[in-house]
C-alpha cells in the first residue's frame, strides 16, 4: 500500500514539474498551468501574511540561548544543500562547537496516522521525542525511518548529533538538554522562522537555475520571492561554472551586505554500495558506465561522470527521493548489460535508499562528493569564526 501511494505521488510530482517547466504543451497542461498560476497568487499572499505576523509578533518565535544556523534555499530542491550542511558541521565541530543538525526528515517514516489524527482532534501537544538518527557516537536509524538526507549526514559525520522532527524548537531543546549542544544547524531552515535567537541565515542558489522559472509555488519552484534574500547573511552559489557576474549583480541588489561564496560539488572517490570497496577518481576513466539516480537535477551528476572520462551508455532517472525496489535496480542492471556497461554508478543520496539485492551481475558504486570552494574562502572562514566566537 505504501509503495502504491509513493508511486502515485511521484507520478503526480513528475507531471506537475513537466507542466511548470512547459515540457508538456497539450490542452490538459495549459489548464493545469492556469490553475497553478491562480494558486501561486494565493501562495504569495500566504507567504507575505505569515512573514508579517512574525514581524508584528502575533506569531511568536522561540529563543533557546544557543547559536542557530539556518541553511536553506529559495527554490524547491536541487541546490546541493546536504554537502554544504556537512561542511559547515565539520568545520564548526573542529572549532570546538558541539553541533546538532536538526532536520524535518522529508519523506521519513511518520508517526502512525491514527495517533497523529487523535492528537490533532484533541489539540494535544506533541510530546513525542525527536527521532535520534545519530547521538554523535552511533548511527541509530536507517534511511527509511530517518529520511535519506539526515541518514546520509549522520553516516558522514560520526561525531555530530542528528535529530529529525518537524518541530525544530522541540528538537533543538532536546539537543541542548540531552546532548549539551551549543550550536544548532537547521537543515532546510531558511523558511523556518519559529526558531530565532542568535541566528545566521545561509542561502544556497544553484548557478544553473538560480530562481527556477521565476514563479512562486505551485506555478514555479520558488518558495519565496527573490527579494527575500535580504534576510540572508551568507549566500552560496552552488555548481558554479565561474560565469556568475550577472547572478552576483542580481543577488547584491537584493542583499547588498551578504557574503557570497562560490562552490562546486567535487568528487572524492567511488565506493561499492554493498561491499564498501573504494576506488579513486581515475577508476572511471575509459569505462562504459550506466547511471541510476533519483535526485532533483540528475543532469549535473551525469555530466560529472562523463567529465571523469567515462562513456555513459545508459541512464535511468527516477523522481527526487525515490525509494528503489529490488526489481528497479535489477532492471537497470539488465539494461546496462545490454549496452555493455561495465559498472553502474549512483549518488550517495540514492545509495542509502537501495534494498539488498539477490544478484549483482554488475558492480554498483556511489560517487562520494564534497563542497570545494572556488571563491570566497575567506568569507567562509569568517562565517565560521563569527559563529564560534560570537
Amino acid at each position: 500500500m505504501r509503495e502504491t501511494i509513493r508511486a502515485w505521488t511521484e507520478s503526480i510530482e513528475t507531471f506537475v514539474l513537466e507542466v511548470i517547466f512547459e515540457q508538456r504543451r497539450d490542452r490538459r497542461a495549459a489548464v493545469a498551468r492556469a490553475v497553478l498560476l491562480a494558486l501561486s497568487v494565493v501562495f504569495r499572499m500566504a507567504v507575505k501574511t505569515r512573514r508579517f505576523l512574525y514581524n508584528v509578533r502575533i506569531l511568536r518565535d522561540s529563543t533557546l540561548g544557543v547559536q542557530v544556523i539556518a541553511v536553506g534555499n529559495l527554490t524547491v530542491g536541487g541546490t546541493g544543500k546536504t554537502p554544504v550542511v556537512e561542511k559547515l558541521a565539520r568545520e564548526l565541530q573542529e572549532q570546538g562547537r558541539t553541533v546538532a543538525i536538526l532536520s524535518r526528515g522529508y519523506r521519513s517514516k511518520p508517526l502512525p496516522f491514527r495517533k497523529r489524527l487523535i492528537n490533532k482532534l484533541l489539540l494535544r501537544e506533541d510530546i513525542t521525542p525527536p527521532k535520534i538518527v545519530s547521538d554523535g557516537k552511533s548511527l541509530l536509524l536507517d534511511s527509511d525511518a530517518a529520511g535519506d538526507e539526515p541518514y546520509m549526514l549522520a553516516s558522514n559525520l560520526k561525531d555530530v548529533v542528528v535529530l529529525v522532527d518537524k518541530d525544530r524548537v522541540k528538537s533543538g531543546r532536546y539537543a541542548i538538554e540531552k546532548f549539551g549542544c551549543d550550536t544548532l544547524l537547521l537543515d532546510d531552515g531558511f523558511q523556518y522562522w519559529k526558531l530565532r535567537g542568535r541566528r545566521r541565515d545561509i542561502v544556497l542558489i544553484d548557478c544553473q537555475q538560480p530562481f527556477g522559472n521565476e514563479r512562486l509555488l505551485p506555478r514555479g519552484t520558488l518558495r519565496e520571492p527573490p527579494s527575500h534574500l535580504a534576510r540572508a547573511n551568507t549566500i552560496f552559489i552552488t555548481k558554479s561554472d565561474g560565469n556568475t557576474a550577472a547572478l552576483r549583480k542580481r543577488i547584491l541588489q537584493y542583499s547588498p551586505n551578504a557574503s557570497i561564496i562560490e562552490c562546486v560539488h567535487h568528487p572524492l572517490y567511488f565506493e561499492d554500495v554493498f561491499t564498501e570497496e573504494r576506488h579513486g577518481l581515475e577508476f572511471l576513466k575509459g569505462k562504459r558506465v550506466a547511471s541510476l539516480s533519483g535526485i532533483a537535477q540528475p543532469e549535473s551528476f551525469e555530466r560529472s561522470l562523463v567529465g571523469l572520462g567515462s562513456e555513459l551508455v545508459y541512464s535511468k532517472r527516477f523522481a527526487d527521493h525515490h525509494r528503489f525496489s529490488q526489481q528497479e535496480i535489477l532492471n537497470t542492471i539488465n539494461r546496462g548489460k545490454k549496452r555493455q556497461a561495465e559498472i553502474i554508478v549512483t549518488t550517495q543520496k540514492d545509495a542509502v535508499r537501495f534494498p539488498k539485492l539477490d544478484r549483482r551481475d554488475l558492480p554498483i558504486y556511489f560517487m562520494r562528493v564534497e563542497i570545494k570552494i572556488l571563491t570566497g574562502a575567506k568569507d567562509f572562514h569568517d562565517c565560521v569564526r563569527q559563529i564560534c566566537f560570537r
